[in-house]
């Protein structure tokens, strides 16, 4: 958090270094970062891409403390370039950058990249191929974080819990600076939903008291205001959710990415307060699947829907949900919308059928398998494939689109 010394040290002179690719890369990296907390630090990305490029030559076996790629990634994931981050981690991992030390560390952000975007099943690959290596505390910190995330994402409470609790005892045992701010926001929400916020208050403290020596650089603040906005939401405290609204509209100005964050924090408190138009909500969901943030889009298209009255509307943003998680087919052109809807069920087997009608009129999972003749762990398991088919973020959104394509006329 010591700006003023970091650029002293910069800019004084380093007698007796040889002026080699390494030593220009590395002084290219490290200015890179210094600009990370300035403004709106709009050359901070290409900076560091620009070492990262430099080093892949040469840097097969050498030892680092950290990657220049790695560090790219971690700017890039900050500002929603995931594509740029998910290219210099690739190439890094094929280049070997930093040997089979920072293997695991670009693994692991490419995990991060994938997760974030919404592929959940690429980035559990990512984190299973390092599953049961011994890691140091940094990786473990991602490896922990990203185990969390995967499960908050698909509504496992369980695994969540258990997550959790590793997470949490890896963030103790990692000081927090800026390039772990990604794990503490995601650790942040985990923690609203298990009901441990309270036990990750120092942590959030001390991240806020570096970014605030630091002069609240976007860069770095916004991701994780971000994320403490969603837990405060989780946690149904409208002060703290509005005051990160605050924040994320200050910055908003500074680029593309915080801009539709901040106007999709505004969306979320428009949604949870039930006064919203939809047409509001799908544009800001858009805007964040634009941004590869298709998991975000999916979720906020999904829980306006479900907490709207009006059919139509409802209609609306339940299409644009199971849109932007990639899940619907595609529309052709001039293609009507109860085809559409009959395209989304005709992806369900004629027992998952049965099974979510059963569950639509209000049977339990016990009760519906009695019915078919199956357990209520089965009929749990046909549930989980379903919604993953359709596309819903939890079980409320399921339950609203299955009543909707349900109750068309061409429904089978």
């Amino acid at each position: 958090g010591d700006l003023p010394n970091a650029r002293r040290l910069l800019e004084t002179p380093s007698p007796g270094v040889a002026p080699t690719l390494f030593a220009g890369a590395a002084t290219r990296m490290a200015g890179g970062i210094a600009d990370s907390v300035s403004g709106c630090a709009t050359e901070t990305l290409s900076t560091l891409l620009g070492a990262a490029a430099m080093l892949e030559p040469a840097l097969g076996g050498t030892l680092l403390p950290d990657s220049p790629a790695a560090l790219a990634a971690l700017a890039a994931l900050h500002t929603g370039e995931l594509a740029l981050a998910e290219s210099v981690l690739t190439r890094a991992l094929e280049g070997r950058t930093g040997g089979d030390l920072l293997a695991t560390r670009h693994r692991l952000l490419l995990g991060w990249v994938a997760m974030t975007a919404g592929d959940l099943a690429t980035a559990a690959e990512h984190r299973d191929a390092v599953a049961g290596r011994t890691l140091e505390a940094r990786d473990e910190l991602f490896f922990a974080t990203l185990d969390l995330g995967l499960a908050r994402r698909a509504s496992d409470l369980v695994g969540l819990q258990r997550s959790w609790n590793r997470a949490y005892q890896a963030s103790m045992r990692y000081q927090t600076d800026l390039f772990s701010l990604l794990p503490l926001g995601e650790l942040a929400i985990a923690a609203a939903r298990t009901g441990a916020f309270a036990k990750l208050a120092p942590q959030l403290e001390r991240a806020h008291g570096l970014l605030s020596r630091l002069g609240e650089p976007p860069l770095w603040t916004v991701s994780l205001v971000w994320h403490e906005l969603h837990a405060a939401i989780t946690l149904e405290d409208a002060e703290a959710a509005k005051a990160h609204l605050a924040t994320l509209t200050t910055h908003a100005h500074c680029g593309r990415h915080p801009r539709a964050l901040a106007t999709a924090a505004q969306c979320w408190l428009a949604v949870l307060s039930g006064t919203f138009a939809p047409d509001p909500i799908a544009a800001a969901a858009a805007e964040l699947h634009d941004l590869d943030l298709r998991w975000d889009a999916a979720r906020l298209a999904g829980q306006a829907a479900i907490r709207t009255s009006d059919r139509k509307a409802m209609v609306q943003l339940l299409e644009a949900a199971r849109q932007f998680q990639g899940t619907a087919a595609r529309r052709d052109q001039g293609t009507t919308e109860p085809a559409a809807a009959g395209t989304g069920l005709a992806a369900l087997s004629e027992r998952e059928l049965e099974v979510a009608r059963l569950v639509v009129e209000g049977l339990t999972y016990k009760q519906a398998g009695s019915k078919l003749f199956i357990s209520g762990k089965t009929v749990e398991h046909h549930m989980a494939r379903i919604r993953g088919k359709l596309g819903a973020a939890d079980r409320r959104e399921l339950l609203a689109t299955l009543r909707e394509l349900l109750s068309r006329p061409d429904a089978p």
